[in-house]
């Protein structure tokens, strides 16, 4: 069975750090990549961040010089360090995982609320 537990959400106050992570179990096959992507009600999922199996990160562009993507991802574990936090980067935030022309393989959220 596939699972993906994030932890480390919460709430933070605008220009806090908070740091996310999540460990993927039951996947079938090496995983390639593992990624954040994040929800606000009403709206579609955005990708924020990803990571090789190579170690290679990427970034969209409101997360670049402010996340940090860390972890191993053929061993199923993946980090975000989050840093100068807005407002507006308020979301529930989902671990994915994937295996090469495999699904997305989404958890279950965690919670990230930015407010004084």
């Amino acid at each position: 069975q596939v699972q993906l537990v994030e932890s480390g959400g919460g709430l933070v106050q605008p220009g806090g750090t908070l740091t996310l992570s999540c460990a993927a179990s039951g996947i079938v096959g090496p995983i390639y990549m593992m990624s954040w992507g994040r929800e606000v009600p009403g709206t579609q999922r955005e990708l924020v961040a990803s990571l090789t199996a190579g170690g290679d990160p990427w970034y969209r562009t409101f997360a670049s010089g402010r996340f940090n993507i860390s972890g191993d991802t053929p061993k199923g574990i993946v980090n975000l360090m989050m840093n100068s936090l807005k407002p507006e980067d308020t979301a529930v935030y989902f671990c994915d995982a994937r295996t090469i022309n495999g699904p997305h393989n989404w958890g279950q959220g965690t919670q990230v609320t930015v407010s004084a």
